[in-house]
Order: C-alpha cells, then structure tokens, then sequence
C-alpha cells in the first residue's frame, strides 16, 4: 500500500475510533465471504464491520490516544464499530460466535477503557436501549398515575373535611367562632347596666 494509502487508512480508522460508541476486536480467521455477510447483515446498519491491518490500527489507536490494545491486535483481525446500541451489537456478535465458532471476540474498546472478551460478552447479557427506554416510560406512567389518583382523592377528602367540621361547629359552636361570643360576653360585665346591676347587690 503506497503511503497517501496508507495515511488515509489510518486517518479513517482514527476517526472511526474516535466516533465509535464501542469497538469490538474479532478474529475470523476461517469464515467464508457468505459468513461475513451474513455477520454485517446480523449486526444492522449502525454497525460497521470491517477487516484491517493490524499494523495500520495500531497505528491508528494510538492517534486517537488509546492505549492498551496492542495485545488484541494480533492475528487476522475484523472490527465492529458500534455507533447504536452497543448491547444490541454485542449480543449479535455473541450469537453469531456461538453458532458460528470460527468468529472469536478477542475483546473491544468503550469510552477509551480496554475490554477483555468477557466484559465484551457481559454487554451482550445487558438490556437493550429500547428495553430499558419502555421500562423507564412504563415507570414514569405508573408514577403519573399514582399522582392523578391523589390529586383526584384530595377535593372529596377536603369536602369530607369541611362536612366534619361543619357537624362539630353545629353540635360546639365555639370550634368556629365560639370563642369570639365568649370573650363578648365577659367584657359585657363592664357596661354600665352590669355596674348598676352589681351596686344595687352591694346595697
């Protein structure tokens, strides 16, 4: 490959690299060209499944300054650029191998953190976005509803409030106003009938 090539392989492989949500390493060593196809149909559009030249990629890793992942980079070597939901892919990738065992996951690489072939798999056990998007909604529903109950329950339990109190100010007056007539009534003792009244008593 002559060096405008490869500069340009290299800048292409940074950039997806770089865009990637993840990136699974795999060998395919063994597969047929159907079987590739058939890979790149499984994995969807939003996944992009190409062989490389692990020379180039190394190169290409440390540009976007990942480091660690020369040990995977060895042997025939495909990468999957996740750009969507990175369970999804790594679930499709995970079945794939099983019924293909040819396909081997060597491992990925995800916020720039290094992945073994097992942390690669645990992403496939993971719910899908999708799921996880529906369970959230389905929470947010449950909680609304909850709410419109409540706010539903609060005008009849204020009317049962006010009848309460209505029933015990008829049966007490002073509940509401009582206390008010109370105090009246002692402060009428100073009119001046009360005065007469009580002079007449002293005589």
């Amino acid at each position: 490959m002559a060096r405008p090539d490869k500069a340009a392989a290299v800048a292409e492989l940074k950039e997806k690299f770089t865009s990637a949500q993840a990136t699974v390493l795999t060998e395919y060593r063994g597969l047929s060209v159907g079987e590739l196809k058939d890979l790149r149909r499984s994995l969807g559009n939003e996944t992009t499944y190409a062989v490389v030249k692990n020379t180039l990629t190394r190169i290409a890793v440390h540009e976007a300054g990942i480091d660690g992942l020369d040990e995977q980079l060895v042997g025939p070597t495909a990468l999957a650029f996740i750009n969507g939901d990175v369970a999804d892919a790594a679930k499709g990738l995970k079945n794939f191998a099983k019924e293909n065992p040819l396909l081997v996951i060597k491992g990925g690489v995800m916020d720039g953190k290094i992945l073994d072939a097992d942390a690669v798999k645990k992403l496939a056990d993971l719910e899908s976005r999708e799921v996880l998007l529906a369970k959230l909604v389905g929470g947010l529903k449950a909680n609304l509803t909850k709410a419109a109950v409540v706010f539903d329950a609060l005008p009849s339990k204020a009317a049962r409030g006010l009848g309460a109190l209505q029933e015990k100010a008829q049966a007490d007056p002073s509940v509401i106003g009582g206390a008010g007539e109370a105090s009246n009534q002692e402060t009428d003792t100073n009119t001046p009938e009360a005065s007469d009244a009580q002079d007449n008593t002293n005589e």
